[in-house]
């Protein structure tokens, strides 16, 4: 009875998922928790869409990129959840993402260079 209360009362199921949704570790060597990926992954994506407009408009690998970033973006903006983020995009966990999205902006600078 006690829990229940609690539970269906004003802010106590969503401090109990709030509590919840904290990451201790990510389980991968060497890959720490980032507490505000969110925010960080948010911040990459928008950063890939500028930069990759750079690469001519008729490359494939501009269709591409500017596809699955404008997509994840989305979803970032969409969930406040890290969990429902990583769910969504099946692409493995929020700091993994991060990595991933970092590797995306230093191929971008390759690309630009390559092509002029």
């Amino acid at each position: 009875m006690f829990l229940r209360r609690i539970l269906t009362g004003g802010g106590g199921l969503a401090a109990l998922r709030a509590a919840r949704a904290v990451k201790e570790t990510t389980g991968i060597v060497g890959l720490e928790v980032v507490p505000n990926a969110r925010e960080v992954l948010v911040g990459l994506y928008e950063r890939t869409l500028k930069e990759i407009k750079a690469v001519p408009e008729d490359e494939g690998y501009r269709k591409a990129v500017e596809s699955f970033t404008g997509h994840r973006l989305q979803i970032c903006q969409e969930e406040e959840d890290w969990k429902r983020i990583e769910d969504r995009i099946g692409c493995g966990q929020v700091e993994e993402l991060i990595e991933e999205a970092e590797d995306e902006l230093k191929l971008i600078a390759k690309m630009i260079g390559m092509l002029f």
